[in-house]
């Protein structure tokens, strides 16, 4: 079992990626605390990973709120005594339109999830980090590192993007502590994050491409779940102690043709 009694915090662990994730850290040995806005969802996850006989605890909050964020590394250590690794996964697509149309308050909804919230989770994680190193894993994406087409998907691009800088940094400013920060940038996934999209008036901005032999060269098209758990799984593994600062693309390729 490649985490054996290791401690994980999962934010957004309770449906996605971040769900597919929390469950197979914990068939893998870890003891897997999930800190999402879902109570329903946080249980049903949590049962699953019992049924594998493996450990997890549930997390109310909100990762926008610095206290939330604080409470749920408290917990964590009050339950474990320690934290090895952090997948900073919470995040939202907000809404998609046209610039002009996007209010001033909506733009900050989705930098404040999936910006400010991938700060304030490493930020709250860092002293348990540092007492014994550990992997940071930001969820990112290919839209705004390799994907602009996706017109109308300015706010969330841009928080997305700075992800992938925001890692770099942090990985040239903890490696002395032996903290490995790396991104994963997922493209197409069977997951429920169009619940917390919303799509304005985007035909008034698309730039029309056709894609006749599918949008991506792999036949498969469409990732799983299962697939992006286990580069989560490398990364918060010892296989991965010599990546550090590094964006890993999961997307059949889909970003090199669409771009």
């Amino acid at each position: 079992m490649e985490l054996q009694d290791r401690v994980v915090l999962i934010t957004g662990g309770a449906s996605g990626i971040g769900k597919g994730a929390a469950l197979l850290l914990a068939r893998e040995g870890a003891r897997v605390a999930i800190f999402d806005r879902t109570v329903e969802r946080e249980e049903r996850t949590l049962e699953q990973i019992a049924r594998y006989g493996g450990e997890g605890m549930g997390i109310d909050g909100d990762v926008t709120r610095p206290a939330d964020v604080e409470m749920a590394v408290r917990r964590v250590l009050e339950r474990w005594g320690r934290l090895n690794v952090v997948f900073a996964n919470a995040g939202i697509n907000g809404v998609w339109a046209p610039l002009e149309e996007i209010t001033p308050e909506e733009w900050d909804t989705t930098l404040a999830v999936n910006l400010t919230g991938t700060y304030l989770t490493v930020r709250a994680a860092l002293p348990a980090l540092r007492k014994r190193g550990g992997s940071i894993i930001i969820t990112s994406s290919i839209n705004g590192t390799r994907i602009f087409s996706n017109t109308g998907a300015t706010a969330y691009s841009c928080s997305k993007v700075a992800q992938v800088a925001f890692a770099k940094m942090m990985a040239v400013e903890l490696g002395r502590d032996n903290i490995r920060v790396n991104v994963i940038c997922p493209g197409g996934i069977h997951t429920n994050i169009g619940e917390n999209t919303q799509a304005r008036d985007l035909e008034t901005v698309r730039i029309p491409v056709i894609y006749p032999e599918g949008r991506t060269p792999l036949p498969e098209g469409t990732g799983w779940l299962e697939e992006v758990a286990r580069l989560v799984l490398f990364l918060a593994s010892d296989a991965s102690r010599h990546i550090t600062g590094t964006e890993i693309y999961i997307d059949g390729g889909e970003s090199l043709v669409q771009g």
